[in-house]
């Protein structure tokens, strides 16, 4: 059979096979909160609910049904899976038989759910359920990993085979302890042990449940050392894979999230989002394990033409470098003044100090994840070129992978000694500025700047959500002002490096439409944003310290973007690109201030 059909096969299956993985992800994420909620019999009956076909209006019924009804999407995707893996791809072993051996365990499932329900959610069928359901994730894991990989060589490489006979044995480790965690939810013991870790002052209880209880913390030691080991190993071994170096690395920090978020379970008496956050990081931790197992024996991608990859490994100030120190204090700016308005005063200084390090967490994975996508585009422009990845400073796989550490840690930072919803809107804010702007917007639109400056808007939502807990209009003017500050200040700077664009093919303003339109969108933008900043003083939500600065630093801003309409020239552009951007950090700094004097 052709090689090239049997690729373009494989690119078709590939998504199906994603698809089915991440929901089974999901399934297994819901089934673990109704375990450690107690709401595995808010639906007494199965299939229905109560007899009916929607559940009742009551949390453990409503969170028994979305399990259910998360299983029914993700059968399915399983069941076409396996369909298309035995139409399509019935030679390859590596796809047809996880494929099969998914779909045959997914029977199993449906049946142990049934009778999950029919003999109440007996201990030894709450922890088969479980494993069974990680087993069907690593397999469809398993087929993605070779779906996306392709065909691999005949031999791995020597570096490759003890990583993968490591990385097999850590996945071993980590299915028995979440295996384990199944029998300690189900058997009752989750809280049976005061303190850690410690267990009520003993290092082994004298009753069977706080027994369980330690078991299954020494097995999370037992594991996280594995985890740890592989990570280290990959970035040891000459032979590792940037795709296992990677895998391996986020499976040991994110156990190591998951022994801090277990720990704190037990300090804060096991709260709902800290329990779902629990068992939503087992999970993560379980498929970054298999990735690495899967991608080790599977061992390097064939051959192709191009630069050999680099290994270098920089200096502390390359990785410093990495998260665009200035953009992120002006960011960082922005999220106080989130804080501090949201709260009409200095909110708790805890509250403060880990939102800031959540924000810089976010903040500075975005923008290396940026340069891991952009280094493309850096090596063509003459700004860039000498940034870490172009200038050859540090291999993209390192800075992939400190980049999503970054934002890994950022995302826990907030969720665990913040709140939620700081946490999900600064992974909005992430995947929006590498994901929607740096991959999609930059290359396609001239309106880049300006649908992708919403990205950078989003800090001051971060930081009234992590104040409050809420958001409310206010938030969202603040959101305003940032967003439409954005296109000024960055087609100041796209004036100024209108040849580097051109040679990189970024759609940017002034390469598309010319200069002359470029500096006009500059100052109608500029009148925006003033007239934004003064309407927030009209609705009485600051005081005359914000008002003054806002007006005079607004005379400014329009001066300068006037000054540049009219005359041009470089030197008029490098003028209104750096007032711009200490016009944002003054203007949110005088709302600081503001704020705090009519505290």
């Amino acid at each position: 059979m052709p090689l090239v059909s049997e690729k373009g096969r494989l690119d078709s299956f590939r998504w199906l096979a994603l698809a089915a993985a991440v929901m089974v992800y999901f399934l297994i994420v819901v089934g673990g909160v109704v375990r450690v909620t107690g709401s595995g019999l808010g639906c007494p009956d199965w299939p229905l609910c109560y007899g009916r076909l929607f559940p009742p209006l009551r949390i453990d019924a409503i969170l028994e049904y979305s399990h259910r009804f998360t299983a029914s999407l993700t059968s399915p995707l399983v069941l076409a899976t396996a369909a298309a893996a035995w139409m399509k791809h019935r030679t390859n072993r590596r796809i047809v038989g996880p494929s099969l051996a998914a779909l045959g365990l997914l029977a199993v499932q449906v049946v142990l759910g049934g009778i999950t329900v029919v003999l109440e959610t007996p201990s030894w069928i709450v922890a088969v359920h479980l494993a069974v359901a990680l087993l069907i994730f690593a397999l469809l894991l398993r087929v993605t990993t070779v779906a996306f990989r392709g065909a691999a060589p005949a031999e791995s490489s020597p570096g490759a085979r003890p990583i993968a006979r490591e990385a097999t044995l850590a996945a071993a480790a980590v299915f028995v302890l979440l295996v384990s965690g199944g029998v300690v939810a189900g058997a009752g013991a989750t809280a049976a042990c005061g303190g850690f870790p410690l267990c009520d002052g003993r290092l082994w209880p004298n009753h069977l449940l706080g027994q369980i209880q330690m078991v299954h913390r020494l097995l999370a030691i037992a594991a996280g050392a594995g985890a740890m080991g592989v990570a280290s190993k990959a970035w040891r071994t000459t032979g590792a894979s940037s795709a296992v170096r990677i895998t391996a690395t986020l499976g040991g920090v994110l156990i190591v999230m998951q022994a801090v978020i277990g720990a704190l379970n037990v300090i804060r008496g096991f709260p709902p989002l800290l329990s779902g956050l629990h068992v939503a990081t087992a999970a993560a931790v379980w498929g970054a394990v298999v990735l690495t197992a899967s991608l080790a024996h599977l061992g390097p991608r064939p051959a192709h033409a191009g630069p050999a990859a680099t290994d270098e490994r920089g200096t502390p100030w390359d990785y410093l470098a990495l998260t665009k120190p200035v953009i992120l204090t002006l960011l960082l700016m922005t999220t106080l003044a989130g804080m501090i308005v949201g709260s009409r005063g200095a909110p708790p200084a805890g509250t403060v100090l880990w939102t800031l390090i959540g924000g810089a967490l976010a903040a500075g994975g975005a923008s290396a994840l940026n340069q891991y996508t952009d280094r493309d585009l850096d090596a063509l422009m003459a700004r860039t070129r000498r940034r870490p990845i172009p200038s050859g400073r540090l291999d993209p796989a390192r800075v992939l992978t400190f980049g999503l550490v970054l934002c890994t840690l950022a995302f826990y930072a907030l969720a665990i000694f913040v709140n939620l919803l700081s946490a999900l809107l600064a992974f909005a804010g992430m995947i929006y500025y590498v994901g929607l702007y740096g991959l999609v917007l930059k290359r396609s639109t001239v309106q880049n700047i300006v649908v992708g400056g919403g990205a950078g808007a989003i800090p001051p939502l971060v930081g009234w959500a992590a104040a409050t807990g809420s958001l409310d209009w206010r938030a969202f003017f603040l959101f305003a002002v940032v967003f439409f500050w954005t296109p000024a200040h960055f087609w100041a700077l796209a004036l100024l490096r209108q040849k580097d664009y051109r040679r990189a093919g970024v759609p940017m303003l002034p390469v598309v439409y010319g200069e002359q339109e470029a500096r006009l969108q500059i100052l109608l933008y500029a009148v925006q944003v003033v007239l934004l900043t003064l309407m927030l003083s009209t609705v009485q939500a600051t005081g005359w310290i914000y008002l003054v600065a806002a007006a005079v630093l607004g005379a400014g801003l329009l001066l300068q973007a006037l000054r540049l309409w009219r005359r041009g020239g470089s030197r008029t552009a490098w003028g209104m690109y750096r007032y711009s951007s200490i016009y944002l950090a003054l203007l949110f700094a005088a709302l600081i201030v503001d704020t705090l004097a009519r505290a």
